[in-house]
Order: structure tokens, then sequence, then C-alpha cells
């Protein structure tokens, strides 16, 4: 079932959010109290909305108890994130990621339960969207605008397989540069060593070939 994400403010984070979640043809709702700001991204956005999301009706008259994960980014206004954490929280969101402005804006959104605190200075709004869309991934590392090296979570679809076997850079053009498992670190792992549930595999590729192959085979 393809996933739905909901955008609260379109400030500089959260417009680039939108873009990525775009670029993976993730349905977007996006909020945000500027008409200008929405109507410069209806062409990005599966729904997108002018409204105060500080509102529970609005809330819930825009369907936000449909979506699976929701993103509050609104900017300096530590009042409104608040607000519309708690709200998403108790509308029952599964998954409530929010921008904090500092340590203890931060610490007011984990004690209302918020999921996800987000740092920009530290964290790019590309390395989120894509986190957050994989339920296997662990870590993500840029190399360039086209590159990534990924840590993903093998599943029970590759264990007992062999690297050999799945032979995944000649069909994805991603490289396996080694493999955690328990206390092990495997580098180069050779094309005879096997696959477990729960591995950890780090993979190096073009980022489109890695979401291929996250989705076909790992």
């Amino acid at each position: 079932m393809k996933k739905s994400v909901a955008i609260f403010g379109l400030g500089r984070f959260g417009e680039a959010l939108v873009k990525e979640f775009h670029t993976m043809k993730v349905d977007v709702i996006v909020v945000d109290k500027d008409e200008e700001k929405v109507n410069a991204f209806m062409n990005y956005a599966s729904a997108a909305f002018c409204a105060n999301a500080a509102d529970e009706q609005v809330l819930t008259k825009i369907g936000i108890k449909n979506v699976d994960q929701a993103f509050v980014s609104v900017g300096t206004d530590v009042l409104a994130s608040i607000l519309i954490s708690l709200l998403l929280k108790e509308l029952g969101v599964p998954e409530v990621w929010a921008k904090a402005k500092d340590a203890n804006h931060s610490k007011i959104l984990e004690k209302i339960g918020v999921d996800h605190i987000i740092q920009p200075e530290r964290e790019s709004a590309r390395r989120i969207a894509r986190h957050s869309v994989s339920n296997k991934m662990i870590e993500f590392l840029d190399l360039s605008a086209d590159y990534s090296v990924v840590e993903l979570r093998a599943t029970d679809k590759i264990n007992g397989k062999q690297l050999g076997e799945l032979d995944l850079r000649a069909r994805y053009g991603c490289t396996i540069a080694g493999i955690h498992r328990d206390e092990q670190f495997i580098i180069s792992p050779a094309r005879e060593e096997t696959f477990y549930t729960n591995d950890i595999l780090i993979i190096i590729g073009h980022n489109k070939d890695i979401a291929r192959l996250e989705k076909e085979v790992i």
C-alpha cells in the first residue's frame, strides 16, 4: 500500500521535504497558513490546504487520521509546533516527526510523545524523507547528489541466500561493502557469503538503484 504523509509548514525545511517525497512518489498532504506558499506547492502534493493546523476540526477535515506519518515544520512558532504535534498524537497519527527550534523545544516535544525530533542543522530533509519511508533503512549518507551509502536491515526474503546467488551488482549496480552480524563485521563479503534475517547490509550505489533493490530484494 502506498505510503501517505502530511507536512505542516512550508518554510525551507518543509519545502525540501515536500519535494523529496514527491520525487519518491509518496502521497503528500501539505498545510500552511500562507496561501501563496500553498498554491506554489499544489503540483507537488496530492492535496494542499491553506489553514491553521492547530485546530482539531481542521485536522479531522483534511483526513489526518488516514496518513501514515506527519511532519511538523512550522518555523519559529514554538507554540503552534507543540499544539499541532499534541493534536496529531491525540488523533492517532502512527508516526509524528517535529522540527525543534532549540533544546527546550525538543524536551517539550519529547514529553508530549513526538516519535522523532528533527534538528535541521544536523539532518537534511532528503535524509529524513528517505529514512522515514523505509522500514529497513537504518542509516543513510550522501556521497553526491546521486550516490549514497545506506545501511539496510535484511528481511526474511533473503534469509539463507548467498551474495553470488542474488548477483546484486550485475542486477542493480549496487555494491555490498560490508555486513554487520551481531558482534561480527564482514568487510567486502565474498560471493559465497550467506545472508541472514536482521543482518545489517552496508550498500553503495545510485539512489534509484538502491531504492529498486530495497523494494525488490531486501
